[in-house]
């Protein structure tokens, strides 16, 4: 996330499919939305852009303005930072609104809350409590000490437990630590509201052991977000070289050694120009969680690969084979340093889908892959499936 944040822009084809807050958002601000057609043939509201700053749509989804995001290329090797850098943005965006959402389910549910209500039927904090930014900020007016002081009592024991960890590596503390403070960066004004209301009252050290947890919980479930950007670059990189070697069957009809020529860069090039002539393309798309007003779906992000294949029960059974591979918990790191040389072109990224289910069974993510083909397209469809 760090790199998405050092980037001001990023260069990618994207199609952002909006809520309906969203384009109510924009229509209300003289906005123009387009007519969209996404891989699965559907055609939605929303923009599009070549160009964008990863800030603006982290915002936008914070907000809950974006449902799917989605790029289509012929070549994806020379955009993979970008690439990988929107797939971490997206991840760690709907990780920072399922832990303000967890967090105001905590503090409402917290007895300092439930004494309040109990003694101010009138002015009642629950999940019906509505206030706008601009009402919470005046109620709010030289609160910044106080919100200075919870911040370093939520912080502080944590930071404390982070320095000591033997099996943390200096780096991996800086990262630990960076991550404590992003999500308490991007806590929401309301919770903030309830936790200035009950400062050091009695019961306030439930508050804070709550927030504690839910916070250490977040930032573990952080590391996927790179194991998800990987997985998802491979699986593009797996469809493009795939696509390659169609098209170089078709360009150099009787050479039986096809991939001697998708890695010969010269070759490689005019391999991806006659693709991207006859608009050859892999697409990549995000879905996030259903909406603001889907319950229990919140924190859902399905990830989906589209790619027309011949070979879509070969590619299906080659799937399920790699996830269920025994890879003697190697590090991802040793595995590919263990790597014949030559290999690094296959499908290796399908075992990653292994590494993958680990990482997110450690963290207590839900994570299913599914590979399935539209009969009347010749379209294989890759789908990643997480509940935060």
């Amino acid at each position: 996330m760090s790199g998405n944040e050092k980037k001001t822009l990023l260069n990618l084809p994207l199609k952002v499919i909006l809520t309906e807050e969203g384009s109510s958002y924009f229509i209300q601000n003289k906005k123009k939305l387009l007519r969209i057609k996404l891989a699965d043939n559907v055609e939605e509201y929303g923009i599009s852009m070549d160009t964008f700053a990863p800030q603006s749509i982290q915002k936008m989804i914070l907000t809950d303005y974006i449902s799917k995001i989605e790029i289509s290329m012929s070549e994806f090797g020379s955009s993979r930072q970008e690439v990988m850098d929107l797939s971490k943005l997206i991840v760690f965006s709907l990780l920072y609104k399922q832990f303000d959402r967890e967090i105001f389910v905590a503090l409402t549910d917290s007895d300092c809350v439930r004494k309040h209500n109990r003694a101010n039927p009138s002015q009642l904090i629950d999940e019906r409590t509505k206030m706008s930014d601009a009402q919470l900020r005046s109620r709010m007016v030289n609160m910044d000490s106080t919100i200075a002081k919870a911040r370093k009592q939520i912080l502080d024991p944590l930071w404390e437990a982070i320095l000591k960890n033997p099996e943390f590596t200096p780096e991996e503390k800086n990262v630990q630590l960076l991550m404590t403070e992003k999500f308490l960066n991007r806590m929401s004004l309301l919770n903030w509201f309830i936790i200035t209301k009950f400062f050091n009252k009695p019961g306030f050290e439930e508050i804070l052991s709550r927030i504690r947890t839910i916070l250490n919980s977040y930032t573990e479930k952080s590391k996927v977000a790179e194991y998800i950007s990987v997985m998802v670059m491979e699986l593009a990189l797996n469809s493009e070289n795939t696509n390659m070697r169609k098209e170089a069957r078709i360009m150099y009809r009787g050479i039986e050694e096809v991939d001697s020529l998708i890695y010969d860069p010269e070759i490689r090039m005019r391999i991806i120009k006659e693709m991207q002539r006859n608009h050859e393309l892999v697409f990549l798309s995000w879905k996030l969680g259903g909406g603001s007003t889907s319950i229990g779906k919140q924190g859902r992000l399905q990830i989906t690969l589209y790619n027309k294949d011949d070979e879509f029960q070969e590619v299906k059974e080659n799937i399920e084979t790699k996830k269920s591979a025994d890879l003697n918990k190697r590090s991802l790191i040793d595995f590919y340093r263990d790597l014949p040389e030559g290999q690094e072109g296959t499908d290796l990224g399908l075992y990653y889908l292994s590494y993958l289910d680990e990482a997110c069974k450690k963290v207590n993510v839900k994570f299913e892959s599914l590979v399935n083909q539209y009969a009347a397209s010749d379209l294989t469809v890759i789908t990643l499936i997480f509940n935060f």
